[in-house]
């Protein structure tokens, strides 16, 4: 198998009955996995909700880690439109031209970094730096303060050897805490000191609600992110005229970054907890039992994209699900799209080649399925 190929491991029980469960620390989901119907309850909020225990939506669920909740995430309306109101213009902050220019010299700066070394491993020492220092952007705080964050490694959650990890969980937490009592102290322009000087429906956000948010913007953007970015170079590496064609042909870059994100799906699922019993796909859905939005599935449901399983970069329709649906739709994907775009403009430019040395896939483990979501790691070599 290619290293850039992902092969659709829902394929069957998508096309045979739209759904499937998974085990989740005894507290199990019903996957949904058409696009149709992901759809459908995404929209239905009032039946399947999100405000449910802290972390009890996420899968594998983090209420064994985590009980702050993360706003708006875990927040349903009529709660969820203040918050939403009170962060978007903030997180549509990666439009404008400084925005854009300051991530340019950073995603440039690391390309060319990599363009004079033999080898480069992606994960760790590309896709996690590059990540790390665009979240100072995003938070309006330092740019060496990425240096903390990526002595964490890649994943926040997760150790080499637990799928859940509360020590490694905390680290992040503490931090958080402390960044904040330091903005109390000390304020400034970053995200930290315009959360604490807002107010929702009148009243300033409490510590919680403000830890709430800055827990989403990092655990939220981390992982996906470093994903994207690996899995797009491992796609270039074995479609070099694909680079060549967005180079001839940059007005592609827009559409190429929707298709990458379509096929790659960085994030499996999200779940939904019920709120009374309810049928999907015609199978009975108990009040409080969770059913998982399946966005990987529904990326490749034939029914809605032609050829689903093959990358195509100009594709014309594509209502992938790989930033959500819904009033949930992700809060972080203005600045994840102006990301790629850049990094793909970057690489257009500057490298003519990618060449693969060796490659570790990530393979989640979803009970009875198998789904290639990355890299552990994957290590190349760009060409001048």
């Amino acid at each position: 198998m290619k290293v850039s190929e992902f092969p659709d491991a829902f394929k069957k029980e998508r096309e045979e009955k739209g759904y499937d469960s998974i085990e989740d620390q005894n507290d199990p989901a019903m996957m949904i996995l058409g696009h149709k119907d992901v759809r459908k309850c995404a929209h239905q909020w009032q039946t399947f909700q999100s405000g449910a225990k802290p972390g009890r939506i996420v899968i594998p669920s983090e209420v064994n880690i985590r009980e702050t909740r993360q706003i708006p995430f875990e927040v349903d309306p009529p709660e969820h439109k203040s918050y939403r109101n009170l962060l978007e213009a903030w997180f549509k902050r990666p439009l404008n031209e400084d925005y854009k220019n300051q991530l340019t010299t950073q995603i440039e700066s690391i390309v060319d970094e990599v363009l004079n070394k033999d080898a480069i491993e992606v994960v760790g020492d590309f896709s996690l730096p590059l990540q790390s220092r665009a979240l100072t952007l995003l938070l309006n705080i330092p740019y060496s303060e990425a240096d903390l964050w990526i002595s964490w490694g890649t994943h926040v959650f997760r150790s080499e050897d637990t799928a859940l990890d509360a020590d490694k969980a905390n680290i992040l937490y503490n931090y958080i805490d402390q960044e904040i009592d330091k903005a109390i102290e000390n304020p400034s322009e970053s995200l930290y000191s315009q959360l604490l000087n807002s107010k929702v429906n009148g009243k300033k956000l409490t510590k919680e609600e403000v830890k709430g948010v800055m827990i989403l913007t990092f655990a939220g953007g981390r992982d996906t992110v470093i994903n994207a970015v690996t899995n797009s170079i491992a796609y270039f590496s074995e479609h070099p005229n694909s680079l060549k064609a967005l180079k001839e042909n940059p007005a592609m870059i827009n559409k190429a970054v929707e298709e990458l994100v379509r096929y790659f799906t960085p994030l499996t699922q999200m779940g939904r907890v019920a709120t009374k019993d309810a049928e999907v796909c015609e199978h009975a859905v108990k009040a409080d039992s969770r059913i998982a939005l399946n966005w990987a599935s529904a990326n490749r449901d034939e029914r809605v994209f032609e050829n689903p399983n093959e990358v195509v970069l100009d594709r014309k329709v594509n209502p992938h699900l790989s930033f959500g649906f819904g009033i949930h739709n992700c809060l972080g994907a203005t600045h994840a799209r102006q990301i790629l775009r850049i990094l793909l403009a970057t690489l257009s430019k500057k490298v003519t080649s990618i060449d693969v040395l060796e490659a570790k896939e990530n393979i989640e483990d979803l009970g009875n399925f198998k789904r290639k979501v990355g890299f552990d790691s994957l290590k190349v070599q760009f060409n001048k």
